[in-house]
């Protein structure tokens, strides 16, 4: 079981042990530059989240330097420090903030910067400078999907928390008949924070039709008798001097005795994710992981209802790489933390879910979510 026994001096390790590995990687594929604006990037490699405001806040990162922030200057109190990590470049409301990043990555003929950077803030850039510029992705990505130390606890503790709610929902400490689906989701989100959960990002509650589409709205419907109810929900924990880390789980509940069919459909689903938590491990395709429990649906004749991927990745964003799909080739390696949750939809009538986050080892994985997976009535 992974423990959460980390601090500042661990997470400033784990900052200039990612810093290293993100100059190699520069290095090797010919980057001169990194602009780290909005997006995971920047919280991942120093800790610190860019507001999504107007104003420009940029972590600049040249091969063999120092990296620089810059950033509003009344933002500046919010930067934590970690030794000398960076430096800050604070900015006044009279100065152009671009043309102190475009003057930062002066030289350079290769730049990468952040996929979620504003098209706004790219366009202003490129027409400050001559170099060509591409996805910081292509640096980052493969570097943040396999998870630290640090990020493992980080995501183990987010899983932990999160549980504790998703424990109170099948043992019935949550009231589903008589409610609406909203209500009921705003319920799942202040237990979370309660739970001590920085930042709820979703909590769907879709109930009896509602439960076949698998990212519904929770809305008005009131949830009735002997229906089923799929419960999705995630968010952040945080601790000082880290961004956050997301949980996500999903559990199906009913409210009463279900046709047969339905509880047919539940012990596929559940074998078949059972089967594809056993396939996890590194060297595995992540298209195999997918193929596991899809064929094993499949056999059973609701391969059309299953409708989405198998898993997707997280860390600081909810959904990263790796891909748990079909033609992803790509395959598994330690340190990989991601979602298996295979559902069953069938429209306008039920649906089925079942969702819990794996850390991939070279035997097999971590599973971070405990809750039972049996089929269980809620009142």
């Amino acid at each position: 079981m992974i423990e959460l026994s980390v601090g500042s001096e661990q997470f400033s390790k784990a900052y200039f042990l990612r810093l290293e590995k993100v100059m190699a990687q520069m290095e090797s594929v010919g980057c001169d530059s990194l602009i780290l604006s909005l997006g995971a990037d920047m919280p991942w490699l120093i800790g610190y989240q860019a507001m999504p405001l107007e104003r420009l806040t940029a972590l600049v990162v040249r091969r063999n330097e120092q990296p620089v922030l810059v950033i509003p200057v009344l933002e500046e109190p919010r930067v934590e420090r970690h030794g000398d990590l960076f430096r800050v470049r604070p900015w006044h409301e009279w100065e152009d903030p671009y043309e102190i990043v475009a003057s930062a990555i002066a030289g350079s003929s290769q730049v990468g910067i952040s996929d979620r950077t504003w098209s706004v803030s790219l366009l202003k850039l490129q027409s400050k400078s001559t170099a060509a510029f591409f996805p910081a992705s292509r640096i980052t990505m493969s570097l943040r999907s396999v998870k630290d130390s640090v990020e493992q606890a980080m995501l183990a503790e987010a899983a932990r928390r999160t549980d504790v709610v998703a424990q109170a929902i099948i043992d019935g400490e949550v009231r589903f008949v008589g409610r609406t689906e909203r209500e009921i989701a705003m319920e799942i989100s202040e237990r979370l924070l309660a739970e001590g959960i920085e930042k709820v990002n979703f909590a769907i509650v879709g109930a009896g039709p509602h439960s076949a589409s698998p990212h519904h709205e929770p809305g008005k419907r009131v949830v009735g008798q002997a229906e089923a109810v799929v419960c999705d929900f995630g968010g952040e924990f945080r601790l000082d001097g880290s961004a956050g880390y997301c949980s996500d789980i999903t559990r199906t509940v009913v409210t009463g005795e279900m046709p047969g069919r339905f509880a047919e459909l539940y012990s596929i689903l559940k074998t078949a994710q059972e089967r594809q938590v056993a396939a996890v491990r590194a060297g595995v395709s992540c298209e195999t992981i997918d193929d596991v429990g899809r064929s094993y649906i499949e056999e059973f004749g609701y391969d059309q209802y299953f409708i989405h991927r198998t898993g997707h990745g997280i860390g600081i964003e909810e959904h990263e790489e790796p891909y748990i799909v079909a033609g992803n080739t790509a395959q598994v390696e330690v340190g990989n933390a991601f979602s298996v949750e295979p559902g069953i939809y069938i429209p306008n009538l039920y649906g089925a879910r079942i969702e819990d986050i794996v850390i991939a080892t070279a035997e097999g994985c971590e599973l971070l979510n405990r809750v039972d997976r049996e089929l269980h009535v809620v009142d």
